[in-house]
């Protein structure tokens, strides 16, 4: 007994330290995008997201005031300032007029520059450069210095994101595409699973058959062959190509056999008593699927939204083939992907948009789940 139970203790643990594990998997990249689309642009570039709590140093190069500035003191002429004309509030460590030596010498000391030349850069950004022979020119002195600066966060990332860059119209046309291509499929596939399962008719076996062939064929070998198909249809009733009804229908026909083979091993698996009780009060079969098989399989329903929808909201092939790249059919997915290779070194705008594209499905996942547990609960037979 002692045996069995600790087997079943070790069961358990390792259980629950695979499921931290998959979850640390998930969670820390997703943090990662988040904390960097809160960042300041420098600050990415500085330093890695888990260093966003802490000061970032980094080089970077500045010029000093021009000549025309200079003022006479004790027989020199002097240019004084600050290196931050911004304001903001930085700490320098290091500084060097050679961009081969760019923290050649400590903040705060006078550094030789010739000729009776000399510069110095304290940690809060004020200089002192003073020479025997008056400045000319009319582009001061280039120095460069290793500057630390407290973290900076701002949500400027997704004003740019979603009000400059066209995000929040490709974030509606996603939800256009997506949201109908979840119900449709579900609402069809739930009458072909419930006919499937429970009624008798000629070449039922057959049916089920070549639906559970279907999905094994590649979305990619189907892909261009249904949309000569649509488009020879749509130009013989006169509509345009590329229009939300044609994803609509490509997804719902991609995403049927897989819906009607999972919810028909579902609603086949549901008691016999209880439909053969209903026919026997007399209930038709739409009364038997509406009153009794949806309620009941309300689990499966809601697990099979969960995988259309993240499937459909992630498409990006479909979505090409099937919508246009105009602003008012261009996706999320495809958006980002324009972004990709037109911004690519601009890593705030990248994941802020990252984030915002997961947003929706975290939403829909964590909804649904709970949904998914109450219909569990609803869907249990008490024996009488």
């Amino acid at each position: 007994m002692a045996v069995a139970t600790g087997k079943s203790f070790a069961s358990r643990f390792g259980v629950h330290i695979a499921v931290l594990v998959f979850v640390a998997i998930w969670t820390i990249p997703t943090l990662g995008i988040l904390v960097s689309s809160l960042r300041d642009k420098n600050q990415i570039i500085a330093s890695g997201w888990w260093n966003s709590f802490a000061s970032s140093t980094q080089t970077e190069a500045g010029r000093l005031p021009a000549a025309s500035t200079q003022v006479e003191k004790d027989g020199k002429f002097v240019l004084e300032g600050n290196i931050f004309g911004d304001g903001a509030k930085r700490d320098i460590s290091a500084f060097g007029v050679k961009s081969a030596a760019p923290t050649q010498h400590p903040a705060g000391t006078t550094a030789d520059l010739g000729d009776g030349v000399t510069l110095q850069l304290n940690a809060d950004g004020s200089f002192v450069m003073a020479s025997p022979k008056a400045f000319e020119g009319d582009r001061g002195q280039r120095i460069y210095y290793a500057s630390s600066a407290p973290p900076k966060f701002t949500t400027d990332n997704y004003k740019t994101v979603l009000f400059s860059e066209g995000i929040g119209r490709s974030f509606m046309n996603s939800l256009t595409v997506t949201i109908p291509a979840t119900i449709i499929p579900i609402l069809i596939a739930a009458f072909a699973a419930y006919a499937l399962a429970w009624m008798r008719f000629p070449g039922r076996a057959l049916l089920i058959a070549v639906i559970i062939g279907l999905l094994v064929v590649p979305l990619q070998m189907s892909l261009i062959p249904l949309l000569k198909l649509y488009n020879g249809v749509g130009s013989f009733f006169g509509m345009p190509s590329k229009t939300y009804l044609g994803i609509w229908l490509a997804h719902t026909g991609f995403g049927l056999p897989f819906a009607i083979y999972l919810l028909r091993s579902y609603i086949a698996g549901l008691p016999r008593e209880i439909m053969e009780s209903a026919r026997i009060d007399g209930a038709s079969d739409f009364e038997i699927f509406v009153k009794i098989v949806l309620p009941l399989s309300f689990p499966v329903l809601a697990s099979f939204a969960i995988f259309q929808f993240l499937w459909v909201w992630n498409d990006l092939l479909v979505a090409m083939v099937f919508l246009g790249t105009e602003a008012d059919q261009i996706v999320l997915t495809a958006k980002l992907n324009a972004l990709l290779g037109s911004r690519g070194g601009d890593w705030e705008i990248l994941t802020t948009s990252a984030f915002v594209t997961i947003i929706v499905p975290l939403i829909v996942f964590f909804s649904l789940q709970r949904y998914f547990v109450r219909g569990l609960l609803a869907g249990s037979v008490k024996g009488g």
